[in-house]
């Protein structure tokens, strides 16, 4: 129990100064006192501070402020002040879960006056309930206790006012009385909050699934109740047995942005029980069992045994690779050309014109040819050479049509920027062949070290997916980089975007621009396509619509552009493992004739998947512009599911067998809508590995 003495220094010591006498005036104190603490403290003049020491004390200072500012907003219940506060300081800079002088923390007080929305922004951010409530009634003591001792200090303030003649000390007993009153008034609130609030309703919508073959995943709702205080953590149980005894095991969720537990460190081939219980300051409500009741760790491959598709793939190849390379160590490329006097002639002499050929420089303008081009951004600004121009060097002067082969062989060299010098000396053992194929490629490793050396880095970024042409015969192969660090590079500097556009004067016609005035016309959409084709989907299962249209010289796949570097897809759910069980229904539906039941009869997880397809196919039949009635003819692809990791999963969903490849010239009813396009398939297929 606290006595008045400790009560008097711990307000002496107090965060806060004595509160106003109603909550507008309280409102106008903490503005005023919250404005103040809004000041940047870096603004002060640190050349006025005596060491580290006193910036220290001032950096805790302002903290401390911080912290003082956060309990008025709770007490306030200004809900806008306490989401600024939160995103503007991390929970320890607020000394989130550090009680004041009345035991109390922000989220006792968000609680117990029942303001569920500042309490949810506040557990959302890691905030705690004290750790001085042990017990229901330690709370109810402590509150008592405080509403007692606020409402003998108002009485003692008030004798003191009544019995003073007006005077300055008189006038801050008023003040002191004023706060007081209001503190008091407070923690009644509070002490009715508690004494009226009950246990929580059980959770809501709690559903089991399958994670993998040793866990599984429990995703709940908060308690439909609104009447109840505010529930603060959750209880995850397991069992083997549907009594839940004995209990397996069980763990707290406190973190509630996400309700949802994983439980690791199951047997494949076993049940599980599950059960949820919520959480508030009067204790543990009653038990929510799942549904499906149980569930058995397993996965798809299981089903058939299969292994994993990429499993040793990556070292395999790196094994192949480091055995190429080994043996090209002692091939002729690596030594001096002695037995061929011509050949040696025609590279010296044509080593000794590179040497005063311009394209050893950064190219200002373009003639007929192939040009490679690297576009460097980071924010708003991309990288120029002296003369604020993209840097672009020449591949080959003599090129006038880019073959696919050719350009689809460039991306893939752009996998192995690290290697370009071993390549080019690989390339260069067949010279003497005169294979026009070779010769180009040789000049593209040529203008890739020579782009590099220029520019003194390495790896030149990632290949846009079309070369860019123009009516006068120019090509512009570009790749793409975002610099995030402070990188140094050689020869250039960087500029804003609009700058750049804004400055450059045309050479060319409206109607027929060259490909350089094309690229810097179009250079904010090649970023955008960049950033984006770098983004990862969240963790899931999806369902995604392959579609193929064929060309003269290559395949091309519909994919969104807001996500180039993946399917069209809808995600079917937030867990990505199929379970045995689910993919042995699905292999049996995918088998029979006759049209599936519209609704599940039991709750399981296979009903639950059925009823999980059927959304996510409408959902993207109208995403793909395909009528609805459509889908009746429509595959699921039955042989595998595709795992990209172990987060993102997708099943296929697959045009009838004459449909899923457009040929040239053939009509296609169904377009999508706006934002897609179609990428050729090696592109794509570069596009995901990456």
């Amino acid at each position: 129990k606290m006595t008045q003495q400790m009560r008097d220094l711990q307000l002496a010591q107090a965060r806060k100064p004595p509160g106003p006498s109603s909550p507008n005036a309280a409102k106008r104190l903490y503005r005023n006192l919250s404005g103040k603490f809004r000041v940047n403290y870096t603004s002060f003049d640190e050349g006025s501070l005596v060491g580290r020491g006193e910036k220290e004390k001032l950096r805790k200072s302002y903290l401390f402020q911080s912290n003082a500012a956060l309990f008025e907003a709770v007490e306030l219940q200004d809900l806008d002040r306490v989401q600024e506060l939160l995103k503007q300081y991390s929970p320890e800079e607020l000394d989130l879960n550090t009680p004041n002088s009345e035991g109390l923390l922000p989220l006792d007080i968000a609680i117990m006056t029942n303001n569920a929305p500042i309490a949810r922004a506040l557990l959302q951010a890691g905030a705690k309930e004290s750790p001085h409530f042990v017990s229901l009634e330690s709370r109810s003591l402590h509150l008592s206790t405080l509403v007692r001792e606020a409402e003998q200090r108002v009485n003692e303030l008030t004798a003191q006012v009544v019995n003073e003649a007006p005077n300055a000390d008189c006038s801050e007993k008023e003040k002191q009385l004023k706060a007081w009153e209001w503190r008091y008034r407070l923690y009644k609130r509070m002490k009715a909050g508690f004494e009226h609030a009950r246990v929580p309703d059980a959770p809501t919508n709690v559903h089991l699934s399958v994670a993998s073959s040793s866990s599984v995943q429990v995703a709940f709702w908060e308690p439909l109740s609104v009447n109840s205080a505010v529930v603060t953590k959750y209880k995850v149980e397991w069992s083997c047995s549907p009594t839940f005894s004995p209990l397996l095991g069980q763990a707290i969720v406190d973190k509630l942005k996400d309700l949802h537990f994983t439980i690791q460190g199951l047997v494949s081939g076993t049940a599980y029980y599950v059960q949820v219980f919520a959480y508030n300051m009067k204790g543990w409500g009653p038990p929510q069992a799942s549904v499906p009741p149980f569930a058995i760790p397993s996965n798809w491959r299981e089903y058939d045994g299969r292994a994993p598709r990429r499993r040793g793939q990556a070292e395999a190849l790196d094994h192949l690779l480091g055995q190429v390379k080994t043996v090209h160590q002692h091939c002729v490329c690596h030594e001096p050309c002695k037995n061929q006097p011509q050949s040696r002639k025609h590279s010296v002499s044509k080593s000794l014109k590179h040497l005063f050929h311009p394209s050893n420089k950064f190219l200002k303008t373009l003639k007929r040819g192939l040009y490679l081009t690297a576009i460097f951004y980071k924010d708003d600004n991309i990288l120029v050479t002296h003369e604020d121009q993209i840097p672009v060097v020449e591949i080959d002067d003599t090129y006038s049509c880019l073959l696919m082969q050719d350009f689809l062989w460039f991306t893939k060299v752009s996998c192995m920027w690290d290697e370009i010098l071993w390549l080019r000396q690989c390339v260069t053992v067949s010279q003497s062949s005169c294979s026009c194929i070779l010769q180009t490629r040789f000049k593209m490793l040529l203008a890739i070290s020579q782009m590099q050396g220029l520019l003194g880095i390495q790896d030149l970024g990632q290949v846009f997916f079309e070369p860019i042409k123009d009516k006068q015969g120019n090509i512009l192969i570009v790749t793409l980089k975002e610099v995030k660090t402070n990188q140094t590079f050689e020869s250039v500097r960087w500029v804003p975007i609009c700058k750049l556009q804004s400055s450059r004067k045309s050479v060319s016609s409206p109607e027929e621009p060259t490909a350089l005035d094309t690229l810097l016309i179009s250079v904010q959409d090649k970023l955008t396509y960049h950033q984006r084709s770098s983004h990862a989907l969240p963790p899931g299962l999806y369902l995604g619509y392959l579609k193929l249209c064929s060309a003269v010289d290559q395949i091309r796949v519909l994919v969104p552009e807001q996500l180039p570097n993946i399917l069209c897809h809808v995600k079917i759910r937030s867990n990505p493992n199929i379970s045995r069980e689910e993919w042995e229904w699905l292999q049996k539906m995918v088998s029979v004739e006759e049209p599936i039941p519209a609704e599940p009869k039991s709750e399981t997880s296979q009903n639950h998947l059925f009823l999980e397809l059927q959304v996510a196919i409408k959902e993207l039949m109208t995403l793909v512009n395909i009528p609805l009635q459509e889908a009746k003819d429509f595959r699921l692809y039955s042989q595998e599911v595709l795992d990209f990791g172990e987060q993102v999963s997708f099943l296929l969903l697959l045009p009838p067998s004459d449909d899923v490849c457009t040929a040239p010239g053939q009509n296609n009813p169904y377009t999508p809508h706006s934002g897609f396009l179609t990428l050729p398939l090696q592109i794509f297929e570069l596009g995901e590995e990456r």
